[in-house]
């Protein structure tokens, strides 16, 4: 039993200790809530207010003559906005998608939230329920709930009267473009094309002196830079005629000759020429089609540029 029982000095401080830890914390709450208990007590002056201002009638239009008695007056934020203190506001009804300035100051509307509404509105937004007001920046809760009773929204046009004001302004505003032949025509012909300038411009007509001539109009399409989307909006306008584009003979140009051209370039110029060292001239322009590197899609592209 002493083997078990019985601790050193040491041991039976830290017990003694641990146990009035244990005490401490177990009865140290108790202490602080008893002491610390106070009444609880609820306003209710809003709910005397709340029931006042539920039995006040709107009438239109209504002049608004007291700030503390009419609820017809709109109640107004002064930490954002300062107002003057004989500010009065006249509710009528009104479409808040075609309300002008005047007509918002009018309905006791801050100068700063009439701005936000404009702003809104003029980047393409549209109020298509009443509901749709509350949702605009620096309008109060209590506000929207006094005018919300004289939004009147007319309904939005329909798609098929959107669309035939949308033709009918694209016939009044859009641009006469020309067509252009794409083989002779310079810089500021393309300049003149919708959705091209000066440098797509400088762009198309660089790349078709490299290649010695148009002979597609998709060609202009591979210009570096070009959107397709607005190659699609200028092709309408490229006309080709049956100009002569300038070609490379495969048997006399050297290296340096052919690598210019863009459809070659310096891999497959190094090709053609070594070929023809190694097997001697080209017989025939079929003949290119025997390089590896020459796949039928690259040889439909440079048989128009290449001659005997």
């Amino acid at each position: 039993m002493k083997d078990y029982f019985t601790f050193p000095r040491k041991e039976r401080i830290g017990l003694l200790i641990l146990v009035l830890l244990i005490l401490i914390i177990w009865i140290f709450p108790k202490i602080i809530s008893s002491k610390s208990s106070y009444p609880i007590t609820f306003d209710t002056s809003w709910i005397a207010i709340s029931r006042k201002l539920e039995h006040k009638e709107v009438n239109t239009p209504i002049q608004a003559d007291s700030r503390d008695e009419n609820i017809n007056e709109l109640t107004f934020d002064k930490s954002t906005e300062k107002q003057p203190e004989n500010l009065k506001a006249t509710l009528f009804y009104f479409d808040p998608n075609t309300l002008s300035f005047e007509g918002w100051k009018k309905l006791g509307m801050r100068e700063k939230t009439i701005s936000t509404i404009e702003k809104y509105l003029a980047k393409g937004g549209h109020f298509y329920k009443p509901a749709d007001l509350n949702k605009i920046y620096g309008i109060h809760p209590d506000e929207f709930e006094k005018l919300e009773a004289f939004i009147k929204i007319e309904a939005p046009p329909t798609s098929d009267a959107k669309s035939s004001l949308k033709n009918e302004f694209r016939k009044d505003v859009s641009p006469k473009y020309h067509s252009i032949e794409i083989n002779t025509s310079d810089t500021s012909a393309f300049i003149e094309l919708p959705g091209i300038g000066n440098k797509l411009a400088a762009r198309i007509v660089n790349f078709r002196e490299k290649l010695g001539g148009f002979y597609s109009i998709d060609q202009v399409g591979e210009t570096y830079g070009l959107p397709d989307s607005t190659f699609q909006k200028i092709r309408s306008f490229l006309q080709l005629e049956n100009s002569p584009v300038k070609k490379i003979n495969i048997n006399t140009a050297t290296k340096d000759e052919m690598k210019t051209h863009p459809y070659l370039r310096w891999s497959l110029a190094n090709a053609i020429v070594e070929y023809r060292n190694q097997h001697g001239n080209y017989v025939s322009v079929d003949d290119l089609k025997k390089i590896t590197l020459i796949t039928d899609d690259l040889f439909n592209k440079i048989k128009y540029y290449i001659t005997l």
